[in-house]
C-alpha cells in the first residue's frame, strides 16, 4: 500500500554553492558507478537514472528524491521511510552503496526497507542509479540494479583559505513539517574540510481528502564531518563520518486497520531508535604501482534496527534490540589507452549481526527473555575478484564485459527457533554490455547480464510478526537466487533534446519468497516461512525525455511501465508480486527572470489490478485493486539576492474525481498559516489562504474537475 502524499511546501535558504568540481569536468556527465571508475556517460551502454543535489536537498530525506524518475518508482509505505523498486525488483535485490561502500547489510528484507532514509541529505552529491544486472562490477543483491549514493567532497580551487555555508528552512502544511540544514565547508585546494548537520520534525501525514493518519509523524537528526586532502596533484584522501537517527517512527501500515479488518494488527509499533553510524577512508593515487590508478576504500557502517511493538490489545510489549556491523575493504586498480579502459579489483565484507528481545507486562511491568528476531552473532563473510573493459573496437562500436567470482560463507548459530546452519555459495557472474553511435547524437545500447543473489540472515532466520498480518518462522535451508537480464535502448542526446527508451527483460529462478504455511499464532496472524519458491518472469519498458524548447523553458517527460508473471512449485501461474503500476510525470520549467522561476508538473500512475495471491491476502491492499491518482503541483522560487531564495511548492491530488490541496507561504517577515478548502455546488473546488494576524482571506487556487 502506497500512502499518496499532497505536500505543499515553503523552503527559505541561505545559499553559497558547495559542490565540488575537478579539473573543470561536469560532474553531472561522469558517472562512477556503472563501471567503477570516472566515465563519460554517453560511452556507457548501462541504463542510468541520476539525481542532483539539489534535488536531494530539497527533499526531507534522500529516499524521497528518487520519486518519478526513470525507471524508479518509489514505494513509500511509511512515512520516514521509502523504498525504490526498479524493474520489479525491491530491497535485497537492488544494491544499496555509499561511495562504493555497501549500505544493504545482512537484515535487508526482500521488501521494502528503511536504510536509505539514513543517509544525511547535506552529504550527497548526487544519486547514481543502475538499472539492470551490472553483474562482474558488484555481484550478489545488485541482481536488479544499484543505488549508489556519491557524497559530496569538499574541495577548493585556491591556496587561500575559504570559508562557504548553505542553511535551508523549511515549513510544510501537509505533513506540518519542520526542518532544517546547515552546511559549512572550509579550506583550501589542499586540506578542506564539511561540517553539516539537519534536523526534522512532522506531524502526522495528511492524505488526499484532507484526513489524517495517526501515529505517523516522525522525526530524524543527522551530523557528517569530512576531510580531504590532496596533497600532490597524483594523489588523495578522504575521510567521512555519518550519523542519522529517527529516534520514534511509528509504523502506520500496523498501527491502521487494513483491508478486511477492524481492528489494527498493532496497538504499539515503533522503530525506536532507527539508526546508522558510518565511517569511510579513501585513497586514490594516479600513476602509482605498476603505473595504475589505485583506489582503496575501508568502512565501517553500524545500523541498529530496534522496535517497540505490541499487538493489538495484548498485554505485553515486545523491545527488540538489532544490529549490523559491516566492514567493508575494496581495492581496485585501473588503466586507460586511447581503446580500452579496464579495472580490476577485490572486495571484501563482513557482516556480524546482533540481535536480542524481551517482552514486558504492560501491568506488572515484569521483563522476561524471549527468542530474538534474528539468530544472535549470525553472519556473513564474502569475497570477490573481478575484472572488466571497456573497448572501443571501432568508431561506431564500443563493447564492455566482465567476470566476477564471489565467495559467500554463511554461519548462523542453534537457537530455539533453528538448527545452526553453515552455508557456502561460490558462483561467477557476469555481464556484457555494447553501444553502437550510428551518429553523433543516436545511439542503440544493449546490455545481458548474468547474476545471483545469496540469501542473507533476513532470508534464513527471521523470527517474529511481519508487516501485513504475518509472523514468519526460519528457514535455514535456502539456496541462492539467480536472474538473467536483457535490455536494449535507443539514446539521442543534443544540446536541447535528450531521449532515452529501454526495454528490457528478466528471468528470477528460485525466487525466495515468502509462502503460508497453514497456521495462524494466536493472535490471528498467518504463519508464513522464506523458500526458493517461485520463478518470475519481468519485462517492461522506460522512457525519458528532455527538451529545451527555448532558453528560458523546457520540458521533461518519464513513462515507466512494468508487467511480470510468476510461476509457482506447483505449475500455477499469477501476476509477479508487487509490480508497480504504469507511472509517469510532465513537467513544465520556465525561468521568467533571473529572480523567477517557475514549475509545474503532473505525475500520474493508473489502476493497479493484477494482484498476486499475496498481494490479495496483504491487508494493506485493496484485493479488489488500487484506483490511480495524479498529482498536479506547482513551484515558484523567487530570489530577490544571492542570499535568500524563497521557494513556494502547492501540488494537489487528485483521485477518482476528487481533488485536495495543501499550501503555504510567505509574505515579509510574517508566515501564513491556516488552509481552508471549499467545494461548492458547481463542483469547483477552491482554496483560500488566510493570514494568521489578520482576519482577510483570498482565493489561492480554482480548479474545476469534470
Amino acid at each position: 500500500m502506497r500512502q499518496i502524499l499532497p505536500v505543499c511546501a515553503l523552503g527559505l535558504a541561505l545559499i553559497s554553492p558547495v559542490s565540488a568540481n575537478t579539473d573543470g569536468v561536469d560532474l553531472d556527465e561522469v558517472i562512477v558507478t556503472a563501471s567503477r571508475r570516472p566515465a563519460g556517460s554517453d560511452g556507457l551502454s548501462t541504463a542510468l537514472s541520476l539525481i542532483d543535489q539539489e534535488s536531494v536537498l530539497q527533499q526531507k530525506l534522500t529516499t524521497d528524491a528518487l520519486m518519478s524518475n526513470i525507471g524508479v518508482y518509489l514505494q513509500q509505505t511509511t512515512p520516514g521511510q521509502g523504498a525504490a523498486i526498479i524493474r520489479g525488483l525491491k530491497g535485497s535485490a537492488i544494491l544499496h552503496l555509499v561511495d562504493g561502500m555497501p549500505l544493504s547489510n545482512a537484515m535487508f528484507r526482500s521488501a521494502p526497507t528503511p536504510y536509505l532514509a539514513l543517509v544525511p541529505t547535506t552529504a550527497v552529491e548526487r544519486v547514481e542509479v543502475v538499472r539492470g544486472t551490472p553483474a562482474s562490477l558488484y555481484g550478489s543483491q545488485a541482481v536488479g540494479g544499484v543505488i549508489q549514493v556519491v557524497s559530496r567532497v569538499p574541495r577548493f580551487d585556491s591556496s587561500d583559505q575559504q570559508i562557504r555555508r548553505d542553511v535551508m528552512v523549511s515549513f510544510d502544511t501537509a505533513e506540518q513539517l519542520r526542518s532544517v540544514k546547515g552546511i559549512v565547508d572550509f579550506g583550501n585546494q589542499r586540506l578542506a574540510a564539511s561540517l553539516s548537520g539537519e534536523y526534522l520534525e512532522t506531524g502526522d501525514r495528511r492524505i488526499g481528502g484532507g484526513s489524517r493518519v495517526s501515529p505517523s509523524g516522525y522525526s530524524s537528526k543527522a551530523a557528517r564531518f569530512a576531510v580531504s586532502a590532496t596533497p600532490t596533484e597524483y594523489q588523495s584522501w578522504m575521510l567521512d563520518l555519518h550519523f542519522v537517527e529517527q529516534p520514534k517512527t511509528p509504523r502506520i501500515d500496523e498501527l491502521v486497520p487494513g483491508f478486511g479488518q477492524t481492528e489494527p494488527s498493532s496497538s504499539e509499533f515503533f522503530f525506536s531508535p532507527s539508526r546508522r553510524l558510518f565511517a569511510h577512508a579513501q585513497h586514490m593515487s594516479n600513476d602509482a604501482l605498476f603505473e595504475l590508478d589505485w583506489r582503496i576504500d575501508a568502512a565501517w557502517q553500524r545500523v541498529d534496527d530496534d522496535r517497540t511493538t505490541r499487538n493489538f490489545e495484548a498485554t505485553t510489549r515486545r523491545y527488540e534490540s538489532n544490529s549490523s556491523d559491516l566492514f567493508a575493504l575494496s581495492v581496485s586498480a585501473t588503466s586507460e589507452t586511447e581503446r580500452t579502459s579496464w579495472i580490476i579489483g577485490t572486495d571484501i565484507e563482513t557482516d556480524e549481526i546482533r540481535s536480542a528481545r524481551t517482552e514486558e507486562d504492560i501491568f506488572t511491568m515484569l521483563s522476561t527473555t524471549v527468542q530474538s528476531r534474528f539468530p544472535n552473532s549470525s553472519r556473513i563473510d564474502q569475497a570477490a575478484v573481478f575484472a572488466n573493459i571497456d573497448w572501443h573496437v571501432s568508431d561506431p562500436h564500443q563493447v564492455s564485459g566482465g567476470i566476477r567470482f564471489t565467495n559467500v560463507n554463511i554461519d548462523i548459530p542453534d537457537t530455539p527457533a533453528n538448527d545452526a546452519a553453515a552455508i557456502k555459495i561460490q558462483r561467477f557472474s557476469g555481464d556484457l554490455g555494447w553501444v553502437f553511435s550510428f551518429s553523433d547524437t543516436w545511439q542503440l545500447v544493449a546490455n545481458a547480464g548474468l547474476g545471483f543473489r545469496a540469501p542473507n540472515i533476513a532470508d534464513l532466520g527471521t523470527l517474529g510478526d511481519r508487516p501485513g498480518n504475518r509472523f514468519n518462522i526460519p528457514n535455514t535451508n535456502l539456496k541462492e537466487e539467480s536472474v538473467r537480464q536483457l535490455d536494449v535502448g535507443v539514446r539521442h542526446h543534443t544540446e536541447d533534446l535528450r531521449f532515452e527508451l529501454m526495454i528490457y527483460a528478466l528471468r528470477f529462478d528460485d525466487r525466495i519468497t515468502s509462502v503460508l504455511t497453514g497456521e495462524v499464532t494466536a493472535d490471528g496472524r498467518d504463519v508464513v516461512q522464506s523458500i526458493n519458491a517461485t520463478e518470475s518472469s519481468i519485462h517492461g519498458a522506460e522512457a525519458g525525455l528532455d527538451i529545451d524548447i527555448s532558453d528560458s523553458a523546457s520540458v521533461h517527460a518519464v513513462l515507466n511501465y512494468t508487467w511480470g508473471r510468476e510461476t509457482q512449485e506447483t505449475g500455477t501461474t499469477q501476476p509477479a508480486d508487487r509490480i508497480p503500476p504504469l507511472s509517469g510525470e510532465l513537467g513544465l520549467l520556465v525561468d521568467l527572470n533571473a529572480e523567477w522561476t517557475l514549475e509545474s508538473w503532473l505525475r500520474v500512475s493508473a489502476d493497479q489490478d493484477r494482484l498476486s495471491d499475496r498481494d490479495i491476502r496483504d491487508v494493506r491492499i485493496n484485493p479488489e485493486g488500487t484506483a490511480g491518482w495524479a498529482i498536479l503541483g506547482t513551484k515558484a522560487s523567487w530570489r530577490p539576492n544571492d542570499v535568500w531564495p524563497i521557494v513556494y511548492t502547492a501540488p494537489a491530488l487528485i483521485r477518482r474525481g476528487e481533488i485536495s490541496c495543501l499550501a503555504s507561504g510567505r509574505r515579509g517577515s510574517r508566515m501564513f498559516a491556516g488552509v481552508r478548502r471549499a467545494v461548492d455546488a458547481n463542483g469547483r473546488n477552491t482554496l483560500w489562504l488566510k493570514h494568521r494576524d489578520q482576519r482577510w482571506e483570498f482565493r489561492m487556487i480554482e480548479i474545476r474537475i469534470a
